[in-house]
């Protein structure tokens, strides 16, 4: 009996029909994540490029990946700038503004130094020319330039009123400043620290102010000077530049002080214009 022949074996096939909507995954992710990266640098061209592409993906045409990515490759196409371009030219133009307002500032600064070197040079010849270098002093420093006269060259002893002799001098000091006028300046009276002991005045405090104002007053009879850049101060006994426990050191300290203020001062020198040397 003939034997009964067996059925070939047929090797079984996995089933791939998972393959197509996992590659339709695949091409969305991939179109997504070129939409974000595109919009990190905006650009109306790119998105119409970005628009036909997805319209050739999914309606037939070109693949996505025929389409030159939103890089500088875009640039030359569209001959558009990339945020990073655009960012280091704001950086080249902030540099260049920074550098002229640098220059500027530094051209002001000289201007100002040297008005006042010229004014302390015209204040230092009339004290000298007047033998005033006991009564009067100047002193330029990075804030200010500082005018110090005695009381003794403007007041009787405990008054506030400007002896009539000492009118001249204010005068003489008014004209040279109406030379400068873009200042702003400051009249500081000080005192000693022994009590002020008459009707007129309850403290020091009040003398120094009396003082302060009263020759200011003076200096503003000169119809040039702005009073907007005057401001008048009393400091009383309370920033002396001499010991107050000799007689020498509390005529020192007994004095009216006119500061002419820089306009232009670096953050450091932004400090008071009146005097806090100690003893």
């Amino acid at each position: 009996m003939a034997k009964k022949a067996r059925p070939e074996h047929h090797e079984e096939h996995a089933d791939e029909s998972w393959l197509l909507p996992y590659s339709d995954l695949m091409t969305l992710l991939l179109a997504l994540f070129i939409v974000l990266y595109a919009m990190s640098s905006a650009n109306v061209s790119k998105f119409e490029a970005m628009a036909e592409a997805f319209d050739s993906v999914f309606n037939g045409g070109k693949s996505i990946m025929d389409y030159t990515s939103t890089t500088e490759d875009s640039k030359t196409q569209d001959g558009s700038k990339t945020v990073e371009e655009m960012a280091k030219e704001a950086d080249i133009t902030t540099a260049k503004k920074k550098d002229t307002a640098d220059e500027t500032l530094a051209k002001l600064k000289k201007k100002e130094q040297e008005d006042l070197t010229k004014l302390k040079k015209q204040l230092d010849s009339y004290i000298t020319k007047n033998g005033l270098s006991t009564q009067l002093e100047t002193n330029l420093n990075q804030s200010q330039l500082q005018i110090t006269i005695s009381d003794k060259a403007l007041f009787a002893s405990g008054e506030s009123t400007v002896k009539p002799n000492s009118r001249t001098l204010a005068a003489a000091i008014a004209n040279i400043l109406k030379n400068f006028p873009g200042y702003n300046i400051q009249v500081i009276g000080h005192t000693d620290n022994i009590p002020i002991s008459n009707n007129a005045f309850k403290s020091n405090w009040d003398l120094s102010s009396g003082r302060a104002n009263n020759f200011m007053q003076v200096l503003l009879k000169n119809p040039n000077l702005d009073p907007v850049r005057f401001t008048s101060i009393a400091a009383g006994e309370y920033h002396p530049v001499a010991s107050n426990a000799t007689a020498s050191g509390r005529a020192q300290n007994r004095r009216v002080e006119v500061s002419i203020i820089r306009n232009y001062q670096d953050a450091e020198n932004k400090i008071s214009a009146t005097n806090t040397k100690s003893p």
